[in-house]
C-alpha cells in the first residue's frame, strides 16, 4: 500500500519520518530536509542526534533493541530492488530498521521478496505508533541532544590528532567493509569525527568496471567485541548478479535483518 510519508520529527538538518512504503513497524527514515546540505560537522552531529532520537523511541514504544541501517550512495534502486527498500526520492536518505523479540515480520523477509510483493505494514495500524512515537520523539529530545546533539564529541576529536579513524577493507568483488579503528560497537557510539571519515570513505571508493554507486548496510551486533560495520556493495544498472542477494544470505546480515 502507497502511502503519504508521514513526518514523525524535523531538526536542523534532517526528518524523521514514516517511508511512503513501510516494511516494518520499525522502519523509520532520517532523510535532509534540504537536499543540497553538504554532509560535513554540523550535519553530521545532527544526524547522529536524530539517530539516537528515534531509537530511544522506537524502543519506548515498540521495545526495539537492536538496529540496522541501509542507505544508497550514488544509486538508485532498480526493478524488483531485491535486498533493499525502493527509493522515494533522491533526497539522501537512510533507512533505521528497529527490531524487537515478537515482531511478526522482519525487515529481511520483506527485502528478500522483489519489491511489488512486499506487503508491509497496513496504514491503519501505524496511526497509534506514529502517533506514540511523535510524542516520545518530543519528550525525549532534551536528554538525547544533551549527550548527541550538534557538536558533542567535538572536544575529543583533537584526541585522534592525524592517525585515520577508519579503515576500508576489500572483502570480495565490489565488497568493501568500513569500520572505525576505534573499538566501537553501536552507531549510539560513534562521534560525528569517526561519521564524517567514513563517510569520507565511501566517497573515495573507486567507480570502476561499469559501477555506478553503492548499496550500503550498516550493522551491529550482539557479541561483544564485534565492531560496528558499514558493508558497501558496488552497483550497476548492467550487473549480471545482485550482490545484496548473497549478502542477506550471510550469517552476519541474516542475524540483523532476518
Amino acid at each position: 500500500m502507497r502511502l503519504e510519508r508521514r513526518l514523525l520529527y524535523r531538526s536542523g538538518f534532517w526528518e524523521i519520518a514514516r517511508p511512503r512504503h513501510p516494511l516494518t513497524a520499525g522502519h523509520i527514515l532520517i532523510r535532509l530536509s534540504d537536499p543540497s546540505t553538504e554532509f560535513a560537522q554540523a550535519s553530521a552531529s545532527d544526524w547522529l542526534f536524530c539517530h539516537n532520537l528515534v531509537r530511544a523511541a522506537l524502543h519506548e514504544v515498540l521495545g526495539a533493541t537492536r538496529c540496522a541501517v541501509m542507505f544508497a550512495h550514488r544509486w538508485h534502486p532498480l526493478g524488483s530492488a531485491i535486498g533493499e527498500p525502493v527509493a522515494e526520492s533522491s533526497t539522501p536518505t537512510f533507512h533505521l530498521f528497529g527490531r524487537w523479540d515478537g515482531e511478526t515480520t522482519t525487515p529481511g523477509a520483506q527485502l528478500s521478496l522483489p519489491a511489488h510483493r512486499r506487503a508491509g505494514e497496513p496504514g491503519h495500524d501505524l496511526e497509534a505508533t506514529d502517533a506514540a512515537v511523535r510524542e516520545a520523539l518530543r519528550l525525549s529530545r532534551p536528554e538525547i541532544y544533551a549527550s548527541s546533539g550538534p557538536g558533542a564529541g567535538a572536544a575529543v576529536e583533537p584526541f585522534f590528532g592525524s592517525d585515520p579513524l577508519v579503515r576500508a577493507v576489500e572483502t570480495g568483488p565490489r565488497h568493501t567493509v568500513i569500520e572505525p579503528v576505534r573499538a566501537v560497537g553501536s552507531v549510539r557510539e560513534i562521534l560525528p569525527a569517526e561519521l564524517l571519515a567514513m563517510a569520507g570513505a565511501l566517497t573515495a571508493l573507486p567507480v570502476s568496471g561499469g559501477l555506478s554507486g553503492f548499496s550500503c548496510l550498516a550493522l551491529e551486533s550482539d557479541s561483544a567485541g564485534t565492531p560496528l560495520r558499514v558493508h558497501a556493495l558496488g552497483r550497476s544498472a548492467a550487473e549480471d548478479v545482485n550482490p545484496l542477494e548473497d549478502l542477506l544470505r550471510s550469517p552476519e546480515v541474516s542475524l540483523a535483518l532476518l
